[in-house]
């Protein structure tokens, strides 16, 4: 039998490696999680840490106050963030209203949070230094200082979700607290409030609450429409349930919860503004290959590679074609496999497909599969050497995004490079979880959630059948 709480530094090589540094694996005989210092306290700390050390790393460009995409030293420095620009640059400094005064190429929640934040920067700017010589670049830093927090506090409640979804396992959270990804990143755009809902959604399924995950679910896709594909997964896991009836009942209920809080939402902007409502859908589908793509890559090495790229539409229906394709691998994927898949396996599997196809592959979207890769394949070295080529990717945009605006740092080829690089080792790492799938016993998480359940676990313990299913499902 599985012990009660999984103890990484016994199971994983490189964490038992690294636990000789405070002497050594835990022992036989420890208690674990007893005291105050829980995992998940600990995991929260570490994401305090982590998001503290990215807030300083950025402060070459905030002593700046990101003043100008010109300055090369703003990609130098790798410090680089959407959220001071957007705000001088979509309106928010001249206190117009998103979607109504001004096109904003991003959901609605999303624009709803943006526009709070504006008034919030404002009001703290009048307070703090309404004599700047420049209060439109002071109140952008106020307005990035302020979305820092909102992520931050993001960040933690992914960090805990993701300890409470399997209740034996919460050391997991490790691998989003103390991500690479996400001291680098968090900070770059707003796309922590849908990874957020969409990590609560997950836990709330797993928790035999079908219509709080379709609320989050349809919160997170007004913020990012990516969270989407997690009702496919869904779909997926009840047509692999023993109970398949039952299970597509409570997806159906999913399903229209997700609907009716994705239109309470959207529904208001989209009748008193449908032109800057329908922008974000209509810049997605005309927009070209853009900067980190798997396209992008291939339009840098067509020459070389002796092929010819296709662009506008022909790109539009080749992403279309590929999706389609891995979307079948997956389905008989899940519907082969000798014990159902689970939820975290086939949501990873199936976020991943769709940033592999993507037109544009920012380095924030990384963040949307952090999550679901620890609760995939929680293993810290195969998770590292992939965080590792994120991290390269990362160097390597900022790089190449300084020639734009000087002299060049690094060749447009080595920044190709970058771009297969990260495709390569998140393609590994998906075969590793079709792996997991195809040949259970190398799942590293599926004993803790087909076992007996542990007397301390998280969430409600119910006996019988009905427990054992709901641990199955996560």
């Amino acid at each position: 039998m599985s012990p009660r709480i999984a103890q990484p530094s016994r199971e994983d090589p490189v964490v038992a490696t690294a636990s000789e540094w405070v002497g050594g694996p835990v022992g036989r005989y420890a208690l674990v999680g007893g005291g105050w210092w829980s995992p998940v306290r600990v995991a929260v700390a570490v994401a305090c840490l982590v998001l503290a050390v990215g807030f300083v790393t950025n402060q070459p460009c905030h002593e700046k106050s990101w003043e100008s995409r010109e300055d090369p030293s703003v990609w130098t420095s790798l410090c680089y963030s959407d959220v001071p620009f957007l705000y001088r640059e979509r309106g928010l400094a001249d206190g117009e209203v998103v979607y109504v005064d001004r096109e904003l190429e991003y959901p609605v929640l999303t624009g709803a949070v943006m526009q709070g934040s504006a008034v919030l920067a404002r009001a703290i700017q009048s307070v703090t230094g309404p004599d700047s010589p420049d209060r439109p670049l002071a109140e952008s830093v106020r307005f990035y200082e302020i979305t820092v927090i909102l992520m931050g506090l993001s960040a933690i409640v992914i960090v805990v979700a993701t300890a409470r979804t399997v209740p034996r396992r919460p050391w997991d959270a490790m691998v989003v607290a103390a991500s690479p990804v996400l001291l680098l990143s968090f900070a770059i755009n707003w796309d922590l409030l849908a990874v957020a809902c969409t990590s609560l959604a997950i836990l709330a399924w797993t928790r035999e609450r079908p219509g709080w995950a379709g609320i989050l679910l349809g919160l997170g896709a007004a913020a990012k429409l990516y969270p989407v594909l997690i009702l496919g997964a869904l779909l997926l896991v009840a047509m692999r349930d023993p109970d398949r009836a039952r299970a597509l009942r409570r997806l159906g209920g999913t399903v229209v919860a997700a609907v009716v809080s994705w239109s309470t939402v959207n529904l208001p902007v989209a009748m008193h503004s449908p032109q800057g409502w329908s922008t974000f859908f209509e810049f997605n589908v005309e927009r070209a290959a853009e900067f980190g793509s798997v396209w992008y890559a291939l339009g840098i090495l067509d020459g070389s590679l002796g092929i010819s790229m296709p662009a506008g539409d022909d790109i539009n229906r080749l992403a279309i074609g590929a999706g389609l394709i891995l979307l079948g691998l997956i389905i008989v994927l899940t519907m082969t496999a000798p014990e159902p898949p689970r939820l975290a396996q086939l949501a990873f599997l199936a976020v991943a497909a769709f940033l592999l196809i993507n037109k544009v592959w920012s380095p924030q979207y990384t963040l949307w599969l952090l999550p679901l890769a620890a609760l995939a394949r929680p293993r810290w070295r195969e998770l590292l050497i992939w965080q590792a080529t994120e991290v390269l990717y990362f160097i390597a945009v900022w790089l190449y995004l300084a020639g734009f605006y000087g002299d060049q740092v690094i060749s447009a080829e080595v920044y190709a490079l970058s771009i297969l690089i990260r495709t390569t080792a998140l393609i590994w790492l998906m075969i590793l979880v079709v792996r997991d799938i195809q040949a259970p016993g190398h799942d590293p998480v599926r004993a803790y959630v087909t076992g007996p359940a542990p007397p301390l676990s998280h969430g409600r313990a119910g006996a019988g059948a009905g427990a054992s299913q709901r641990r199955a499902r996560r």
